[in-house]
């Protein structure tokens, strides 16, 4: 490629996609990229989405693509392929990287004279363990490349003061470390969804373990007398909830529950609308309680007037940090979340209040529009 660019933003994430991830990125690629001219966006592709690409706004996007079944052999050649790229260019000012993958080479480059943001949503070494089996070895191999990224990279965002602590604990000095919270966008009010159920429960996003699903589907077998369904809107392919699909069937949900999957954006965003309420069941675990984490989902639901029931846990209550808000309950207890879940069916008029309070208390705090201007100062900061 050309040694035309100024700056560049990498993730180790398929771009576009449903996940919530592909929201940040999208948000802060662009305020990135389009602020420093001839940007460049290195991301993951799939089979759908071509390996090059520019954008109307003039920035460019290349996507690794590797058939590769191996996680950890596929972010090696990742980083390999980046590091090649970064010799060649010599014009760059500064590099945003979301993860260790992009990090290394990035901080590694002989080369390098540009400034470097991390932005840390999640830490590997706590994150995969939930996905694959690790040993130990290489769990410590990834922790020494995680501290390396924290310590030479110039400026750490993040998106909650429980993320900031967690790294604080291993060393990093507060000062260098920015709060960034996530944001939502406030869509236009929408229609009711053609098929949609006349009352329904929403569940969206990832289906982790961590999230929490297997809570959700357990307190919804204590709510069959009611004429309610629940809606999953599923950021991956069918294949990932098979292990959801057949509980559901075990506890005789299935008539109960309507699956939808990767749904644009805007018509995911009707779906929640006209929900009674959406949730965020998350578990009480260390990816949760230690790391720390900034659901998207709350922040989405809120921001179109939908009352958001979720686990009580330091993370939420930077969210909704009072009950006019939304409503916390006790992790991992459905009973709980069953019991809330029929207290806003039996009073809606209540429900819709805290709606509204809910989608105003976005629109004054954490707008996508309002971020972008926060990420600006971070940046002025960084290269002034």
């Amino acid at each position: 490629m050309e040694q035309r660019y100024t700056s560049l933003y990498t993730a180790f994430d398929v771009f576009p996609s449903g996940k919530g991830a592909a929201t940040h990125i999208h948000h802060f690629a662009n305020t990135l990229l389009k602020t420093y001219s001839q940007g460049i966006l290195y991301v993951l592709g799939d089979e759908k989405l071509p390996e090059t690409e520019t954008w109307d706004n003039g920035v460019d996007v290349w996507r690794f693509k590797s058939e590769n079944p191996n996680f950890l052999e596929r972010t090696e050649l990742y980083s390999e392929q980046l590091l090649f790229w970064l010799r060649t260019q010599k014009n760059l000012k500064i590099c945003h990287f979301r993860d260790i993958w992009g990090g290394v080479p990035i901080l590694l480059n002989p080369d390098k004279q540009y400034k470097t943001i991390f932005e840390v949503n999640a830490l590997p070494s706590i994150e995969l363990p939930y996905r694959y089996t690790i040993s130990d070895k290489i769990l410590r191999r990834i922790q020494q490349l995680e501290q390396f990224c924290l310590e030479n990279a110039d400026i750490i965002v993040v998106p909650s003061q429980i993320i900031k602590n967690f790294l604080i604990q291993k060393g990093v000095s507060s000062s260098k470390i920015q709060i960034i919270t996530n944001g939502a966008e406030i869509p236009e009010k929408s229609s009711r969804p053609e098929d949609a159920p006349e009352k329904y429960v929403i569940y969206f996003g990832a289906l982790q373990n961590w999230q929490g699903v297997d809570t959700l589907l357990r307190a919804f077998r204590l709510l069959q007398d009611l004429d309610i369904k629940l809606v999953i809107c599923s950021s991956h392919k069918p294949r990932h909830s098979k292990v959801y699909a057949k509980f559901a069937e075990k506890i005789g949900l299935q008539e109960k529950i309507i699956w939808k999957y990767q749904l644009p954006k805007q018509e995911l965003y009707t779906w929640v609308e006209h929900a009674i309420c959406s949730v965020a069941p998350l578990k009480e675990c260390s990816r949760n309680l230690e790391q720390g984490c900034s659901p998207l989902k709350i922040f989405e639901s809120m921001a179109v007037g939908t009352p958001v029931i979720a686990s009580d846990m330091p993370v939420t209550r930077e969210i909704i940090n009072d009950d006019t808000l939304g409503k916390l309950i006790r992790a991992d207890r459905p009973m709980e979340l069953a019991r809330a879940i029929r207290i806003w069916l039996a009073y809606p008029e209540k429900a819709k209040e805290i709606g509204a309070n809910a989608k105003e208390h976005i629109e004054k705090l954490f707008s996508w529009e309002q971020k972008k201007v926060e990420l600006m100062e971070v940046l002025k900061k960084l290269l002034d």
